[in-house]
């Protein structure tokens, strides 16, 4: 049941926008994502590919779960169904925080949740272990993921489609997500 957690998550990690009439939806806007995302932490978590790109990143560093549990957390506020709460929060639990969990966080206060608080759910339950988790990536991951090759690398090419005109850039798009 745990694993459905994050299979459930990377079916929600957006893919790259396909391209229609040679033209992409948000060819101009799309671009300086990386100006936004190096402004704040919460603006990379706002934008899709800024997730993405950070679960990539992460990835490597192995921790993502860090990222994964954040999102599942603020999927679980969202969430208004009594019995789905309950489902998700069992979840969480079983993934992100239980002591046998395949993608356990490390969070002060862990250790006091347990099964019975899982019964009586409520939106905010976990919102001290999520803010926990996000000052973690705040301080440590983020910042070393503005220095790191690939957030480098996806600003370089920003940069260098910036100079394009728009039909050779929504080429250069089409070409990189149909030959990946």
């Amino acid at each position: 049941l745990h694993l459905d957690v994050l299979s459930e998550l990377s079916l929600k990690t957006p893919h790259s926008s396909v391209i229609v009439d040679g033209s992409s939806s948000s060819s101009r806007q799309s671009l300086k994502n990386t100006a936004k995302w190096a402004a704040s932490l919460e603006n990379l978590l706002e934008d899709p590919e800024g997730v993405k790109r950070f679960r990539e990143f992460l990835k490597k560093e192995f921790s993502e779960e860090n990222v994964l549990f954040w999102l599942a957390c603020e999927d679980f506020k969202k969430t208004q169904d009594k019995k789905q709460m309950q489902e998700k929060a069992k979840e969480i639990y079983t993934t992100f925080l239980s002591s046998k969990a395949s993608s356990q966080v490390n969070v002060e206060g862990q250790s006091q949740l347990n099964e019975k608080i899982l019964e009586e759910p409520h939106p905010l339950m976990f919102q001290k272990l999520q803010d926990q988790i996000f000052n973690l990536m705040k301080y440590d991951s983020y910042t070393r993921f503005l220095k790191s090759d690939l957030f480098l690398k996806h600003k370089r090419t920003e940069e260098e489609e910036e100079d394009l005109p728009d039909a050779q850039t929504a080429a250069k798009r089409a070409s990189r997500i149909y030959n990946t």
